[in-house]
């Protein structure tokens, strides 16, 4: 797939046990969390919104509405529930689309995915109050040699309602979603899938993983020890997994005094601050310069 159609980042699927402690402890890292949505599907969610990219920190509500996955159905909220039986953490990736319809057609062509785009629209809250539409259009993949995580990606059909970058302002500084963190015993196992489902080129890292610049922000696959080393994951786990995530501040001091004075525990290695998945519900967090 040629480089120009590279996907950039899109959001993040976080899955919590716990949605209000989860956005407090985002809130006392220093983000600006959104309010609680609920889904037709028995999930629930809040947003910590970037420039194009954001988080979803995200939970059961009502397991009673989620639907099972069915041939060409892909359940969303059957996923999440299913990642929340493992723990909390990072689930999915998500990229940007321009046309779920055709992307979803070209997953299947390359052997990554055989699921019908999804469609859902519901209201979103201003700062002011008021209330707007939002609509998406998501086409899913699925990756043999990752079965723990989720990848698809989203098409946004009323951008002007859901960016606002009063809702990109955080008290931490954070000016952009800049990477995400994979752990897999094999990288290289990882290539072919990640190669079809975001478009972009590859190269070997002297760690012996990978890293895929994409046009926003860079996906990462890292082998246990050097996510060991970086995250101070050590969970061992023997499946392919997504570890973490970075973001862009300015300044590490700040955000060094933050974390200090809050108790929060973390790591500074060099130009990057790292709180462990063990002090961040399963998500490493990973502040660096930029």
């Amino acid at each position: 797939m040629p480089e120009t159609n590279a996907r950039g980042l899109d959001h993040l699927v976080i899955c919590v046990a716990d949605l209000d402690a989860a956005g407090a402890f985002y809130e006392t890292l220093g983000f600006r969390v959104g309010a609680r949505n609920r889904h037709p599907w028995g999930t629930e969610n809040r947003v910590v919104q970037f420039p194009g990219a954001f988080l979803e920190l995200i939970t059961i509500g009502d397991g009673t509405l989620i639907p099972p996955h069915a041939p060409q159905r892909f359940s969303f909220g059957a996923f999440v529930r299913d990642a929340l039986a493992r723990g909390d953490g990072m689930s999915m990736l998500v990229l940007e689309s321009r046309d779920a319809a055709g992307d979803a057609k070209g997953f299947r062509a390359a052997g990554i995915g055989d699921f019908e785009p999804f469609f859902f629209e519901r209201q979103a809250r201003r700062p002011d109050g008021s209330e707007v539409r939002v609509a998406f259009s998501l086409a899913f993949a699925e990756n043999a040699a990752a079965p723990d995580c989720g990848f698809f990606v989203c098409q946004q059909h009323e951008p002007q309602n859901f960016w606002n970058p009063a809702f990109q302002r955080h008290e931490n500084g954070a000016s952009g979603l800049s990477a995400v963190f994979m752990v897999a015993e094999e990288p290289a196992a990882q290539l072919g899938f990640l190669g079809a489902f975001s478009g972009a080129e590859s190269f070997a890292t002297p760690e012996a993983g990978l890293r895929l610049p994409l046009p926003r922000g860079r996906l990462e696959v890292l082998m246990p020890e050097a996510a060991a080393a970086m995250l101070d994951d050590d969970r061992g786990q023997e499946q392919a997994c997504f570890a973490g995530f970075a973001v862009t501040v300015p300044d590490l001091g700040p955000v060094r005094a933050r974390l200090a004075e809050r108790d929060i525990a973390s790591r500074h290695d060099g130009a990057r601050i790292v709180v462990p998945a063990s002090a961040a519900f399963g998500c490493a967090v990973v502040f660096e310069m930029g």
